[in-house]
């Protein structure tokens, strides 16, 4: 029989996104729910490519059928614009314990190692750009990401390091090293529950859970992008 997957989907008014609960990272959106299942279901092997290594036992979907919906959230402002902004009931209602947080890990690991290679494989080619020559250079998306990744820590409740002078090259640099060991400190100590649920003026932060969501759909994006632009 084959597997089924929960996935929860956060419905905007312009754009939709399905994600599974059990694989943060593994986040695509649609115009509507029936594109945002079908586009998840087509990177479900370039998903268990990241994820080759790892022995977390993902194996992609062929089928919609196979997914499950048990979950649909109301999208913001921040749906629409392209990014995913609410989380699922299970990151705020479930513990992230040491098996899982062992799990979360090994998949940022994964996503990194996918982000580091594709960043070093492409260095040499010119990235396609859109129809009115929109698109990040490949330096540019690295700085991004780096950029990114200070928010959501922000976001977690803990401080992220001090940016460095914008790199010349788009090799991974100190930066990006420090962002990094600075998501898996915060990573533990939200797991550990040594984070306050709210910061000092009463915003709830996000779950461990979340975070770790966030930062691998981000990454991973990232990655199928520069893979996209760079073959077009």
């Amino acid at each position: 029989m084959a597997t089924r997957i929960n996935v929860y989907l956060e419905c905007g008014k312009k754009r939709t996104f399905a994600g599974a609960l059990d694989w943060p990272g593994w986040c695509r959106q649609g115009r509507d729910e029936t594109a945002a299942l079908a586009a998840l279901v087509a990177c479900g092997p370039k998903y268990a490519a990241i994820l080759a290594g790892t022995r977390l036992g993902f194996v992609a979907p062929k089928h919609l059928s196979q997914l499950s919906v048990i979950e649909r959230l109301s999208g913001t402002e921040t749906t629409d614009f392209g990014a995913p902004a609410v989380a699922p009931s299970v990151d705020r209602e479930r513990a992230c314990d040491a098996a899982d947080l062992k799990r979360f890990e090994k998949i940022l690991g994964a996503a990194w190692r996918a982000f580091d290679r594709t960043v070093h494989d492409v260095r040499s080619k010119k990235l396609a750009t859109g129809p009115r020559g929109g698109g990040r250079k490949l330096e540019a998306i690295v700085a991004h990401v780096i950029e990114a990744d200070a928010n959501y820590l922000g976001a977690v409740g803990w401080k992220a390091p001090k940016p460095a002078k914008p790199a010349k090259s788009a090799k991974p640099s100190g930066e990006l090293v420090a962002s990094r060991e600075a998501i898996l400190a915060a990573l533990r100590a939200s797991a550990a529950g040594e984070i306050p649920a709210r910061g000092p003026r009463g915003g709830v932060r996000w779950t461990a859970r979340y975070f770790v969501r966030r930062v691998a759909w981000h990454v991973i994006a990232h990655v199928w992008e520069i893979e996209r632009r760079a073959s077009a």
